[in-house]
């Protein structure tokens, strides 16, 4: 048995690559089974890039008020307790509402030694589709 403490490893910022806005990762981790997860925190306007995951993504969401869209369909809110399943190379993004900002555990199975494919960004017009809360 192994326990992380709680801060015994520094936040990281969400790479500008990968993301648009403010992001925050804290306690990322990598299991010995293949498992890559980590805590993740949006400040309002924030969201990641679109992008697709081999094994598919489940999202935790602890905090906030998020925004979840699969690629051709509407905008999702997402709210602390829910649970996203998103399936296996399904292009999709996720991120907080413009005025809330969301917190959310993601994990991924790495499949032949990653867990993500990252595409282009979100542009603002379709971030912009936001539905109301």
């Amino acid at each position: 048995m192994q326990i992380r403490r709680s801060g015994s490893s520094a936040s990281v910022r969400g790479a500008e690559a990968l993301f648009t806005g403010t992001v925050r990762i804290d306690a990322p981790f990598a299991g010995s089974g293949g498992l890559s997860a980590g805590t993740v925190t949006f400040e309002p306007g924030a969201r990641t890039a679109w992008h697709t995951h081999p094994l598919g993504q489940t999202l935790l969401v602890t905090a906030g008020l998020g925004m979840v869209q699969r690629e051709g369909e509407e905008i999702q809110l997402i709210r602390p307790g829910d649970v996203v399943w998103i399936e296996p190379d399904e292009k999709h993004w996720h991120g907080a509402s413009r005025e809330c900002a969301m917190t959310h555990i993601a994990i991924a199975e790495m499949h032949e030694g990653s867990a993500v494919t990252w595409l282009e960004h979100v542009s603002d017009a379709d971030y912009a589709q936001q539905v109301a809360p």
